[in-house]
């Protein structure tokens, strides 16, 4: 499917279907003259002076006449109700009615009041996510038929930068939607390896691999805590994006990249869905998706280090067990008194490795608690941070991407759950607050001048039912904020 713009208006563009948007309140006027357009060839004349306009409403009317075959109004409710999350909303919902035609689409939407370049990116965005399907592991894998082109009207050429811009950002999701639908059968710590493996070398980007023996010299025994229960062999994995000329900013993201996550000894029971912990590496597959979206944007000024300590969590006779005592590159001590919660193990020396390099902020980003999930739901991630500047960056870039992130408190008194009476501090605290004591449990990891933000997107990941550009399934959460965000600290 090619996504076009188009400076061709309602009156002058010709092809199968054209999409018309309608506000609720639109002039008398603007109705009228839109019936004396079309109403003539419609097989209910009387359709666009009847058609509510209320946001995402639909109807498809066919033509008698052959200028188009037909024709589908989509409401956009109330015109000083209009924003970019409205097109998101409203380009998503007619893109079911584009499956199975592979005929040309126009798409006309009154939106002068919004920032041109921002709603090329978002309509080209929601038609292309919308429309995503994995059907990698079908047996009979039958392509979906899908328009021959869309062109969206209106919009002059010199726009173009927004299609190009939206394209590789769709690259990024898609890949991490690809990474956590992926079973872990099919997808190890070796996988993500070779994935970042590809995204260097089609986009130039460094990359650094370290195995078990190289984490051990670094003394990330939180980590390899972690690993030590599985046959398959852990993979740290360290990309950098370098830009051409000076580097004004230089930042660092962190993964969770957790590729099944047992529960260990604290097994996985009941209603803890262990059949779904594929998904447990959501972060890395984000930080993936960035990695391949920023090689291909080649964004000015800023460094980006991309940082992922892979691993299972699995039970065996070499599994670390309840009762056990880690120790992590900072030297900090760890009583692990629930294996289950081994996401900040892992992350725990990637954010240590991670502050080594003097970044000017570090996020990382993970399916870390059950407890985001309950606080939150599943369309609103979690965002702890030491410094309000970042936490508002993040919040704004997550606006821009249709992501939602929720700021929560770093709470120091819940600190003292963290409390071990051998060690420096447990991995769990109490069960109220849990988000909470994660957060501040990854933050002793975190060195005292580096700014840092924490994001759980563990309700954010995957959807049963679908919404908005999300197809059911993986959703590829975070990409486009952190994406956004990178490029805020850009000249680009």
């Amino acid at each position: 499917m090619q996504i076009l713009l188009s400076t061709e208006t309602l009156s002058s563009w010709s092809g199968d279907t054209l999409v018309i948007g309608l506000f609720k309140d639109d002039n008398e006027n603007d109705r009228q003259e839109l019936h004396k357009r079309f109403g003539s060839v419609l097989a209910e004349e009387s359709a666009i002076l009847k058609f509510s306009g209320k946001r995402r409403e639909i109807e498809s009317l066919a033509c008698f006449q052959s200028i188009y075959k037909k024709i589908i109004l989509i409401g956009l409710g109330q015109s000083t109700e209009l924003s970019i999350q409205a097109i998101r909303d409203c380009i998503s919902s007619i893109s079911s009615k584009m499956i199975g035609d592979h005929g040309t689409f126009g798409i006309y939407l009154p939106i002068q009041k919004l920032d041109p370049l921002n709603a090329v990116v978002a309509i080209v965005q929601s038609l292309r996510l919308s429309l995503y399907s994995d059907q990698r592991f079908r047996s009979h894998n039958k392509p979906r038929l899908l328009p021959k082109t869309v062109e969206i009207l209106g919009f002059p050429t010199s726009l173009a930068t927004g299609v190009d811009l939206a394209s590789s950002i769709c690259s990024g999701v898609e890949l991490a939607r690809q990474l956590v639908a992926t079973p872990a059968n099919k997808l190890t710590p070796q996988t993500l390896a070779d994935t970042a493996e590809n995204i260097a070398r089609d986009f130039g980007l460094e990359l650094k691999i370290l195995g078990r023996s190289e984490c051990e010299a670094l003394g990330m025994g939180s980590y390899l805590g972690v690993a030590q229960g599985a046959i398959t062999a852990p993979k740290f994995i360290h990309l950098t994006y370098y830009p051409q000329g000076a580097v004004k900013r230089r930042l660092a993201i962190v993964g969770k990249g957790v590729t099944f996550d047992s529960g260990g000894y604290n097994l996985k029971v009941g209603t803890s869905q262990i059949e779904m912990m594929k998904y447990d590496m959501g972060g890395s597959a984000a930080v993936l998706g960035v990695a391949r979206t920023i090689g291909e944007m080649q964004p000015k000024d800023v460094e980006v280090h991309m940082i992922i300590a892979a691993c299972e969590n699995m039970i065996s006779g070499s599994a670390i067990h309840p009762g056990d005592i880690l120790v992590a590159s900072n030297g900090k001590t760890i009583e692990v008194n629930n294996t289950d919660a081994e996401g900040r193990l892992t992350l725990a020396d990637a954010l240590v490795y991670a502050c080594c390099l003097k970044p000017d902020a570090v996020v990382d980003i993970a399916t870390l608690t059950g407890a985001c999930v309950i606080a939150l739901g599943d369309q609103i991630a979690g965002l702890w941070s030491t410094n309000d500047e970042l936490a508002s960056q993040l919040v704004d870039a997550g606006l821009e991407a249709g992501e939602l992130l929720w700021r929560m408190p770093l709470h120091t008194p819940y600190k003292q759950g963290l409390r071990s009476t051998i060690a420096d501090m447990k991995n769990t605290g109490a069960r109220p607050g849990s988000s909470i004591t994660a957060a501040l449990f990854l933050k002793e990891f975190i060195t005292n001048e580096t700014d840092w933000a924490h994001l759980d997107i563990a309700g954010t990941v995957w959807s049963d039912r679908g919404r908005n550009q999300d197809p059911p399934g993986a959703t590829g959460f975070g990409v486009r904020t952190l994406v956004n965000w990178i490029c805020a600290n850009s000249a680009a």
